[in-house]
């Protein structure tokens, strides 16, 4: 089996080529994946070159772990059917070529326990689940922002989660302009603006190491930072103003499957919008022009290659 894949030869070295697919095992299934992610995070740092030393890392790798397409063929007593739609987390079905998250391909071999079936009217909105998924798992069962740094996709999703599961609403900051619009029941502000001091709970999205003196300087006594992002530098800040506020730290990590399953319930049930997330799509022959897009242009909150519509 081939399929068409975005292959990342080296930072900034992106293009689409074909790939050998590993047979389908008589546990696996195969999906025909119509529309993939692109992550700013994690993908991002293996564009530019800029990841730390990581399990599976190397070159050339096929990156991607946002994909939604169509079941072609499954295993005997399978939990899917042909046709159905579903979500699959990327897949490590290649010969040569790494796939360490390896959802960006034409066509995915996976094990069924890694997908999720979802609705096929969601579109392209259906490769948003890991995302919201990884805001789900930050936040469930734990204390709810009332700040959250960063109104990109991920930030966006953690303020509507955060209505979504009963909370009240936060303030988020921005201080991109093309950013600052689009909430839905909650204040976009900026630090500068922002003259509170008695945060409980604040998550950042954005990524930033250098904020967290700001956001350790901004709670109350006991309260607490979620580093809900993806860091390539090492974290530091200054003891005193936490000690002095007995701050505590979190991170949050990757979702897991269960995850999956409860976001796209809420998403179902109506309780959680994946709507203006997407800001662009393009055909998946354009891969490398969209994802340097996804990475230098910031109106482009979220990039979507289309694998219906390769060219």
């Amino acid at each position: 089996m081939h399929a068409t894949a975005v292959i990342l030869e080296g930072p900034k070295k992106i293009g689409l080529g074909q790939v050998s697919l590993v047979a389908p095992s008589p546990e696996d299934m195969v999906v025909r994946v119509c529309h993939s992610g692109i992550s700013t995070g994690t993908e991002k740092l293996f564009w530019s070159g800029r990841m730390p030393p990581f399990p599976g890392m190397g070159y050339p790798l096929i990156p991607g772990y946002e994909a939604a397409g169509e079941v072609v063929s499954t295993p005997k007593n399978c939990e899917f059917s042909v046709g159905d739609h579903v979500f699959v987390p990327g897949a490590n079905c290649y010969g040569d070529v790494r796939g360490l998250f390896g959802g960006a391909s034409s066509v995915l071999v996976t094990a069924p326990e890694r997908a999720v079936r979802i609705d096929r009217a969601s579109g392209p909105e259906g490769a948003l689940l890991a995302l919201a998924a990884t805001a789900y798992h930050a936040l469930a069962g734990h204390d709810l922002p009332d700040l959250i740094v960063g109104h990109g996709v991920f930030g966006r999703l953690l303020a509507r989660l955060t209505l979504a599961l009963g909370g009240p609403a936060p303030t988020v900051w921005e201080v991109n302009p093309a950013r600052v619009t689009g909430a839905e029941g909650y204040l976009v502000t900026n630090s500068t603006d922002d003259t509170r001091r008695d945060y409980r709970c604040i998550y950042d999205a954005s990524g930033v190491a250098a904020l967290l003196d700001e956001m350790i300087g901004r709670l109350t006594k006991g309260g607490e930072v979620v580093l809900a992002g993806f860091y390539p530098e090492s974290l530091e800040f200054a003891f005193p103003p936490a000690f002095m506020r007995e701050a505590r730290l979190r991170i949050a990590a990757e979702w897991t499957r269960a995850d999956l399953v409860a976001t796209r319930d809420l998403i179902e049930a109506g309780q959680l919008s994946l709507g203006g997330l997407i800001t662009h799509q393009l055909p998946a022959a354009e891969a490398s022009l969209a994802y340097p897009q996804a990475f230098e242009d910031a109106a482009c909150l979220k990039m979507i290659l289309n694998w219906e519509k390769p060219e």
